[in-house]
C-alpha cells in the first residue's frame, strides 16, 4: 500500500516506506539524514509536526509525495 499518513511518526513512515527518506531530506527534513535523529526524534514527531518545526509548507510535502506516487492522508489541520 502506498499510503502515507502525515500524522504518523516519521520513523514509522520511513520504516514502512524506506524509499521516501531521500524525498523527505530533499524537501528540507535534513535531520532525517542522521540515523540517530530518525531513531530518537523520529519516533515521536509526525511529518506534520516536523514540517511545522522546520518551516516547510505541508502542502508542498503532500504534493511532492503524491507526485512520487503516494496517497497522502492526515494533512488536514
Amino acid at each position: 500500500m502506498n499510503t502515507i499518513n502525515l500524522s504518523l511518526p516519521v520513523a514509522q513512515v520511513i520504516e514502512e516506506h524506506p524509499e521516501v527518506l531521500e524525498i523527505l531530506v530533499e524537501l528540507g527534513f535534513t535531520p532525517l539524514a542522521n540515523p540517530l535523529m530518525r531513531q530518537t526524534l523520529g519516533k515521536t514527531v509526525s511529518l506534520k509536526q516536523g514540517a511545522k518545526m522546520k518551516g516547510i509548507d505541508l502542502a508542498q510535502v503532500q504534493s511532492t509525495l503524491e507526485w512520487n506516487g503516494y496517497d497522502v492522508i492526515g494533512g488536514e489541520a
